[in-house]
């Protein structure tokens, strides 16, 4: 197997303390809840990353914390970049090509992800939700490149993407 990335936005966040940063928001307990699905269907799926790439952002920490809780992550090498908090479609491909695993995951923020999905995609999923790309929106590609390094935007197929209603009972 070749390279793979998993793209996931953090999910649905908190907003009931006007007086936190922004990047100290957490989860609320359907983003809680909708990270744990995610973290169902990846495994159900055979979507298991060895390595993680996540904002320095609460949520997305908590949104890493509640996918792995559901899978056998353990093993996970993760990295928390600042550089990831709000990070633009071009800094999170920055990212991306500094990374050592096989199959990576990177949860981040819109805008950004979703333009990154976007633009990584050698073909957009006609999923409806593909382009508002909403909280918690996964994505996996097939990486059509031998090195993390020589990756490039629109050359990527989508091999799968979902979004946490679709998981809900």
């Amino acid at each position: 197997m070749g390279l793979r990335l998993i793209l996931a936005r953090h999910a649905k966040s908190s907003w009931g303390d006007p007086l936190l940063e922004d990047i100290d928001r957490d989860l609320n307990t359907r983003g809680t809840n909708d990270a744990i699905l995610i973290g169902q269907w990846l495994a159900t799926n055979g979507y298991c990353p060895d390595e993680a790439l996540v904002s320095a952002a609460c949520r997305t920490q908590q949104t890493w914390s509640s996918i792995k809780t559901t899978t056998t992550l353990d093993t996970t090498k993760v990295a928390i970049h600042d550089g990831l908090y709000l990070a633009s479609s071009d800094q999170i491909l920055h990212h991306i090509r500094q990374a050592t695993g096989n199959t990576v995951l990177v949860i981040a923020h819109n805008p950004g992800i979703g333009d990154f999905a976007t633009r990584f995609a050698k073909v957009a999923t006609t999923h409806s939700d593909f382009a508002r790309y909403p909280t918690c929106a996964t994505t996996v590609f097939d990486v059509k490149a031998s090195s993390w390094s020589d990756v490039k935007f629109g050359e990527n197929p989508i091999l799968n993407f979902c979004v946490p209603r679709e998981l809900r009972p």
